[in-house]
């Protein structure tokens, strides 16, 4: 399972990643769990240690080790540095998740701009087309960490999608960026479902064929968000739907059933 979810921010992306990834654990299956959102949530909504992740550095911000990687600096750019020291050094272990921060792209122009984006690019290509381990791949909107390349890796993007009129353009704004990458599968999951009339508004709103799950709005997802000593245990599969979204795109023995 090497999967991306991405979605308008406060949609609940980071939510529906955690649940998958605790999903992966329950199972002991080997993953990597990429937080590529530059506001980085994903650690903290899987309940991992507020202190160590503060302590985990962002790989975009490496920039010792990016000019190493690159020679020290010079005027040509290794396009495919070794990476495996750092999926080993800058990773949490959580079970069988190891999970990274890749930090944010830096614009052109600005300093190391070249030779980061081609580290991040070199770790995304190991663990998307190099390594056997599951990934779970929390992307911004924008997924602007995805190359063409890359995305070679990714069998599934989710896009999560709460029923507001600014959830729906972002997520047919993702919808074209992975058309874009030609990602293979793209299926959108409606978040926070209260009544009938949201149900229909996504339906009347996004692809129909193509909208994988509705979950409900859960009270217990809002009390964990606010509180941060939300006890770990309870933070798993907290969402009723998760577990069949988990089989729909491959998880445990399901299989991926839409096409």
């Amino acid at each position: 399972m090497k999967i991306a979810i991405s979605g308008k921010g406060g949609a609940g992306k980071s939510t529906v990643a955690a649940n998958i990834l605790h999903c992966l654990k329950r199972d002991n299956v080997p993953t990597f769990a990429v937080d590529a959102d530059p506001d980085a949530n994903l650690g903290l909504v899987l309940g991992l240690n507020p202190e160590k992740l503060a302590a985990l550095p962002p790989l975009s911000d490496l920039q010792e080790v990016i000019l190493e990687k690159h020679a020290g600096g010079g005027a040509f750019v290794d396009l495919n540095p070794s990476v495996d020291d750092i999926l080993e050094e800058y990773v949490l272990p959580f079970g069988s998740i190891r999970f990274l921060k890749m930090g944010g792209i830096k614009q052109g122009g600005t300093a190391c701009y070249c030779k980061e984006s081609a580290f991040l690019n070199a770790v995304l290509t190991n663990v998307l087309l190099d390594r056997p381990e599951a990934v779970v791949l929390d992307m911004s909107a924008g997924i602007e960490h995805l190359t063409r390349g890359t995305a070679r890796g990714i069998k599934t993007m989710l896009v999560v999608v709460e029923p507001t009129r600014a959830a729906v353009t972002t997520a047919l704004a993702v919808d074209r960026l992975a058309s874009d990458l030609a990602l293979p599968k793209v299926l959108f999951v409606g978040n926070k479902i209260r009544t009938e009339a949201d149900r229909s508004y996504l339906c009347t709103s996004l692809p129909e064929e193509r909208i994988l799950a509705m979950l409900p709005f859960s009270e217990e997802v809002l009390e964990q968000a606010r509180q941060s000593d939300y006890p770990m245990e309870n933070r798993e599969c907290l969402v009723p739907g998760i577990k069949e979204i988990y089989e729909q795109i491959g998880g445990g023995d399901g299989k991926v059933k839409m096409t």
